[in-house]
């Protein structure tokens, strides 16, 4: 829990018909990715969804939001990951966000879904980072340059890979600081998400 300007990463497994009552949240940035199954959302703006996989939702929380998270399903559990990122600045105005990402979009390559402009049809968050999400098969391979002053956080999904030599399973983070570059070698089929951090 917090690293640079990401403040923590929840993973959750939910069973059918359960969930999160409605609950407040401010001044952050919520990033809800679903790993397996169906999240259903509901705001104080007004929105109600259900986000599935392939999707990423964003709510920026802002001067204040109340929602709540429960599982779409009353069979079958709904796994997802809820990322918490710090804005630059407090008091933002609330907004919510959701995107559909296709799996070939995120194959062999890293495909930014949340960053400061929302550039290549990303989510925009209120902060300088950028995150990217990749699917590698078995022996694929990533090279990811790093700017000098930047700061990676690299969060292992499903599969296991070996980044800057180290050996990390599905739930392994590793924090990269003062490094040119990060190499990423996928021994079974993964998925991964990259955080560029100020």
């Amino acid at each position: 829990m917090g690293f640079r300007s990401l403040c923590v990463i929840n993973e959750d497994v939910v069973e059918g018909g359960k969930g999160f009552a409605a609950h407040s949240h401010r001044d952050i940035e919520i990033l809800s990715y679903v790993l397996e199954g169906e999240l259903e959302h509901r705001d104080s703006m007004g929105n109600g969804s259900v986000i599935r996989p392939g999707e990423v939702q964003m709510m920026r929380a802002g001067t204040g939001v109340t929602h709540s998270e429960y599982n779409h399903s009353h069979s079958v559990s709904v796994h997802f990951l809820q990322i918490w990122i710090l804005p630059d600045q407090k008091r933002l105005e609330p907004a919510y966000q959701q995107k559909y990402f296709p799996i070939d979009e995120r194959h062999g390559r890293l495909r930014v879904i949340a960053s400061r402009d929302g550039r290549d049809g990303s989510l925009q968050v209120h902060q300088d980072v950028a995150v990217h999400d990749a699917v590698l098969d078995a022996g694929g391979r990533l090279t990811h340059e790093i700017s000098r002053g930047r700061h990676q956080w690299l969060q292992i999904i499903r599969g296991g890979v070996v980044a800057a030599g180290i050996e990390m399973a599905a739930g392994d983070g590793l924090a990269v600081s003062d490094e040119a570059s990060l190499e990423i070698l996928a021994r079974s089929e993964s998925e991964l998400l990259l955080f560029d951090l100020p």
